[in-house]
């Protein structure tokens, strides 16, 4: 049976030696958070923080900070959810080996929550302001809950059946909200509880809603899983654990499970919204202040022995990016029943999850077809980013099982090389232009505002990757301002360009288009601020790009035209991946925070040897 407590899943890490007790004091501004990072980094064991700075609860970091402590943390579930997976991929197989899934009915069972009267997480009351402060990153705009899940209903139909347990961040303080009373709620398009807060809106009346920190790890899992529609994340959380989970009404009458660490009960009223914010997101830059719902706090609970789990959000990859893995293994194999002809989707961590999307799908109904060209693909690519969140993708790059079988969604350098050695400039490229993007990406248009594209590359392989060029036979000529060309990947060159001025930048993307000569073999060109920074790896080239450029106004090329709105190129593609002055600032250390945490792990340090 899986964890069903915090402490339970720190005692079993203490036992097998992954989990550090730390007796120095930690400050939970600043430091506690770039002590996790390098921790992070380094692939170190989950930190127990037993002194905070301001607070009479500890802290404990990097929980999932490696892909085989999550794995052992749900070491006792994963076959059992595996089974529930590959019952829904193949019913068959329930007729054919019955035996596999004589598990079945219990791991049903578990998927019930059992309600109860109170629990520990109800038993003891403290304030807001006694919670731990965490503030991560220098220009935060106050204390936030990293780990936070929340919990709400349908106001139509109350109850856990239509129930939403996400993950969305918690602003404690700071800004205008009332100390001890108030704190931001920031939830995102395409989240399960902006269906709960539009009914409230049209009922007139305000949203329940619980935070709930800590806890079982299976409820940390269920809260960022891309569950289908009907399975309520806490359905899920009772089969990942192997037991139902109890819950409880907390202060305003809403379920809370009782197991948990702290429950934050309050209401959400359908009209008051306040500035929250800056927060350092994942994207790897800030969050800007924007008006977001408030959350008016009734009581804060906790249990007994409650310990305060916390991550760092930043560029990629953070310990998010574990759970992106977990997920993709648990549920990759569902991808072709909910998306038919779809091998896979791997939504690119470096580049920030949601900006890039790669996907490999089929192009089965014209085999015969003397000239391939993307068909199916492209209705595959729409269905991909009609799915949750992928609809806020930027970037989706489709190409075509039957072109190489072995190609792994997963491996992007191989991807890429594909993909680049097929792409059709002149016909490949299929905009959409003022739709959606991700709340927290800042290169588009505006607020939640921007554009996507899908490149759809199938056939045979047009050319050969270059991965230098001879100045004297096949020379690079750039226009005056652009200078230091590197080759980031094959095929792949990147350039950097004057600064963008708002009144001169598109112009400066327009006249390279027009002027410069790209040697053969570099079908993609990217204009950047530090072109050795973005060459340096690919994890670089990957963020710098695709964070910082917006489809349809950032992309352009050599020999550019638009025939019946279809807009293509007969040379190479630029894309113009300099900062702009409408972009959020990326994230940065503080220097003097970090000579702190240099010392502490020193020789005679107490994080010596750990990072």
């Amino acid at each position: 049976m899986g964890h069903q407590t915090l402490a339970s899943a720190l005692a079993d890490l203490k036992r097998s030696g992954q989990l550090l007790e730390l007796d120095h004091e930690v400050d939970p501004v600043l430091e506690a958070g770039a002590i996790q990072r390098r921790v992070y980094e380094a692939g170190g064991p989950a930190l127990l923080f037993k002194r905070v700075k301001g607070t009479p609860f500890p802290m404990v970091a990097n929980l999932f900070g490696t892909l085989d402590r999550a794995r052992y943390l749900f070491r006792d579930r994963l076959a059992a959810i595996s089974l529930l997976v590959d019952a829904k991929v193949d019913p068959a197989r329930l007729a054919r080996k019955p035996w596999r899934f004589l598990g079945l009915p219990k791991t049903a069972w578990t998927l019930l929550p059992r309600r109860t009267r109170t629990g520990p997480v109800l038993e003891h009351r403290t304030r807001l302001d006694q919670l731990p402060r965490l503030i991560s990153w220098p220009r935060d705009g106050g204390p936030f809950v990293t780990l936070p899940l929340v919990y709400s209903e349908d106001p139509d139909r109350p109850g856990p059946a239509k129930s939403n347990l996400g993950m969305y961040r918690v602003q404690l303080g700071g800004n205008s909200y009332e100390p001890n009373a108030e704190v931001g709620l920031h939830y995102q398009l395409h989240r399960g509880i902006g269906v709960h807060h539009a009914a409230a809106i049209r009922r007139g009346e305000p949203l329940k809603v619980n935070v709930i920190v800590g806890g079982p790890p299976a409820l940390i899992l269920a809260a960022v899983m891309p569950l289908p529609e009907g399975l309520p994340e806490i359905s899920f959380a009772g089969a990942l654990q192997g037991a139902r989970l109890k819950m409880a009404p907390a202060a305003n009458g809403l379920l809370a499970p009782i197991e948990a660490d702290f429950v934050i009960s309050g209401t959400v009223d359908p009209h008051t919204v306040k500035p929250e914010g800056p927060f350092g997101d994942h994207l790897g830059y800030y969050a800007l202040v924007h008006d977001f719902p408030v959350l008016k706090v009734e009581a804060v609970h906790h249990r007994r022995d409650a310990v305060w789990p916390f991550t760092t959000v930043g560029r990629p990859p953070q310990e998010d990016t574990t759970f992106g893995q977990l997920i993709h293994e648990l549920t990759g194999p569902l991808v072709p029943t909910v998306l038919p002809g779809v091998k896979g989707v791997h939504a690119v961590d470096a580049a920030g999850v949601h900006p890039l999307l790669l996907a490999i799908g089929s192009e089965r109904y014209v085999p015969y077809a003397p000239l391939r060209r993307p068909q199916e693909l492209l209705t595959q690519a729409n269905a991909i980013l009609g799915q949750g969140q992928m609809s806020l993708a930027k970037y989706l790059f489709i190409v075509a099982h039957e072109d190489d079988p072995s190609l792994d969604v997963h491996d992007i350098a191989a991807f890429l090389r594909h993909w680049l050695e097929r792409v059709d400039w002149s016909n490949d490229l299929h905009f959409q232009t003022r739709t959606t993007i991700d709340t927290l990406d800042y290169s588009g248009d505006g607020f939640n505002q921007g554009s996507k594209v899908v490149i759809a590359a199938v056939g045979s392989k047009r050319r050969d990757l270059a991965t230098a060029w001879d100045q004297a036979t096949d020379p690079l000529k750039l226009p005056d301002g652009f200078d230091h060309p590197k080759v980031a990947l094959p095929g792949v060159l990147v350039v950097q360009a004057p600064r963008f001025a708002s009144e001169s930048g598109p112009r400066q993307h327009r006249g390279f288009c027009e002027t410069a000569r790209i040697p053969q073999g570099f079908p993609l060109v990217v204009l950047v601020d530090d072109a050795d920074f973005t060459a340096r790896s690919l994890r670089n080239w990957l963020w710098v790009v695709f964070t910082r450029s917006n489809p349809a106004s950032d992309i352009d090329g050599v020999n550019a035209f638009t025939e019946r709105k279809h807009w293509g190129c007969h040379g190479p593609l630029v894309i113009d991946a300099r900062i702009k002055p409408h972009h959020a600032p990326p994230l940065e250390d503080d220097p003097e925070i970090e000579r702190r945490v240099d010392a502490l792990a020193a020789p005679g340090g107490p994080l010596h040897g750990v990072y």
